[in-house]
């Protein structure tokens, strides 16, 4: 690894005698879901001809499926990946100065914590953090064109982030409208849900680091989400659980991911599904992923015949007080009834 590039990380993701755990306990046998898991294929459609009856199914059985002809020029996914590539070969300092002036709010460790713009108490910290840097990119902010950059490389990704938004819009859209429609649910009453303004983009980098027990990428979570809508690189690592275990999801750089939120979860009364997922390290290569993330307006009222009313601020509340006390999301069931 170069100089500079061990600059860019955080200072506790640079190499050193403490990340070069070996892949194996005092046993000698594999830890856990290092690397031996097989990939199981996820249900794929074509967004060109969605079929209904099948999303259905797989929002019932999986909640998490995979998106072709999705109508993204494959140059927009490569030049979003590149622009992100070279934003995160940035200094440490630099990235940190990122959000003078500019809709871009960099982070690092666990992201429910670390983007909400509150200190993480140490012993949080030493619980079970995230062992990834990214980029947080409100996408209100995206179209607000004040915010100039001195950086080209700033101004450049900006304008394709906002070039991708119009894509994931019209993708989201046609998606949860399917979904709101297959469960028998009035779409007028529930369009506030799928609010354009709360959309959101984070960008990841996943440092190469040995796979060990309890240094994760992102630790196991269901996202809070109504809609995720993930690309990425061709690294891997992305997990999710079904039937009691894990599996892989093989890398493919052309689809685009989509796994269900737990604000959909309620809004369908549990009959779709908030897939539980996380992201392992690789200890040879660094991963980059781009990941859209789309709620309910932050103050309108939740209900389902199946949980408490709550708007989506009282959730998001609950998820950074539950990380700060115990080290992980309990999520929804804190408003089960």
């Amino acid at each position: 690894m170069s100089e500079s590039n061990i600059k860019s990380y955080p200072p506790l993701f640079r190499p050193s005698s403490h990340n070069t755990t070996r892949q194996h306990d005092t046993k000698g046998e594999p830890l856990k879901g290092a690397g031996s898991l097989d990939p199981l294929p996820l249900p794929l459609f074509d967004m060109q001809c969605l079929d209904v009856e099948k999303l259905d199914r797989a929002c019932r059985e999986w909640g998490i499926f995979r998106l072709e002809n999705h109508g993204i020029p494959n140059s927009v996914l490569n030049q979003l990946q590149e622009h992100a590539k070279s934003l995160f070969q940035l200094s440490f300092e630099a990235k940190q100065d990122l959000a003078n002036n500019c809709p871009i709010k960099y982070f690092w460790g666990t992201p429910a914590l670390t983007t909400s713009g509150v200190p993480i108490p140490r012993a949080t910290a030493a619980l079970k953090m995230d062992w990834v840097e990214g980029l947080n990119v409100p996408f209100s902010q995206l179209h607000h064109h004040q915010h100039i950059h001195h950086d080209t490389l700033v101004n450049d990704f900006r304008n394709l982030l906002e070039d991708y938004s119009r894509h994931l819009t019209r993708i989201a859209t046609t998606i949860f409208e399917a979904m709101i429609r297959n469960l028998k649910l009035d779409l007028q009453v529930l369009k506030p849900c799928l609010d354009e303004s709360t959309g959101l983009f984070r960008v990841y980098r996943y440092p190469r680091h040995n796979i060990t027990e309890h240094v994760q990428g992102l630790h196991e979570h269901t996202d809070s989400s109504i809609l995720s809508i993930l690309s990425e690189d061709q690294v891997g690592g992305f997990q999710f659980f079904k039937d009691d275990q894990w599996f892989k999801v093989k890398p493919n750089s052309t689809t685009l991911l989509v796994n269900l939120g737990d604000m959909m979860q309620v809004l369908s009364n549990d009959e779709y599904k908030s897939v539980k997922h996380k992201v392992e390290l690789n200890k040879n290569k660094e991963r980059v992923s781009i990941c859209y993330f789309v709620f309910p307006e932050e103050n309108t009222l939740i209900q389902s015949s199946i949980y408490k009313p709550f708007t989506y601020n009282d959730f998001r509340a609950q998820v950074q007080q539950d990380i700060k006390t115990h080290g992980y999301k309990i999520g929804l069931q804190s408003f089960k009834l």
